[in-house]
């Protein structure tokens, strides 16, 4: 069972290990952090900042992945999100599409926002399907956007919309219930 909590003093530790993860570092547009400092003063940034909020996603109970929203406006309500699941065991088994899906309610209900945003690179196709399961649409594409070990890499630019959710919020619950990923 897939499950959104807040973040714990503790969870710095996975969030690092992560981060420094081959197949989740390959896909983030910063290098990971070289010391164990530095991210934890990104964590307590994070925690910090009024205009962010992460989420743990946990799986039967044990942490696997990391879910926030960023640049959270409440004059515009909307703000970007990013997502990556940590745990190589945890991946491929419907982690993301709930955690997903436990977020977007969060954004549109706890924060009234009206759309939700992301960035995804180009190439990524995992993340790219996983988005516009959930909903996103494809809304823009950034050529050489974002540069990372010597190269320039291309982005996707997705979103969706608070009535959009609405719109499919029932069927994608209903379905993440019966495939035991999410509670009722």
């Amino acid at each position: 069972m897939i499950e959104l909590r807040d973040f714990r003093d503790e969870d710095v530790h996975d969030l690092f290990r992560w981060r420094r993860e081959p197949e989740v570092d390959r896909w983030m547009y910063e290098l990971p952090p070289e010391q164990f400092a530095a991210h934890q003063q990104w964590f307590d940034a994070h925690r910090a900042d009024p205009k962010r909020r992460g989420w743990m996603i946990v799986l039967n109970g044990k942490p696997c992945g990391f879910l926030h929203l960023y640049g959270i406006s409440k004059s515009q309500r909307r703000a970007q999100w990013g997502w990556f699941i940590g745990e190589a065991d945890a991946r491929g088994r419907g982690a993301g599409r709930a955690a997903q899906a436990l977020g977007l309610d969060q954004a549109f209900s706890e924060f009234d926002l009206h759309k939700v945003w992301s960035e995804v690179p180009a190439g990524h196709e995992t993340a790219l399907k996983a988005q516009e399961a959930a909903g996103f649409r494809r809304e823009g594409y950034l050529r050489r956007h974002a540069f990372k070990n010597g190269e320039f890499r291309d982005v996707v630019l997705l979103a969706i919309l608070s009535e959009e959710w609405a719109a499919r919020r029932e069927k994608v619950r209903a379905n993440l219930i019966s495939s035991g990923l999410i509670a009722g």
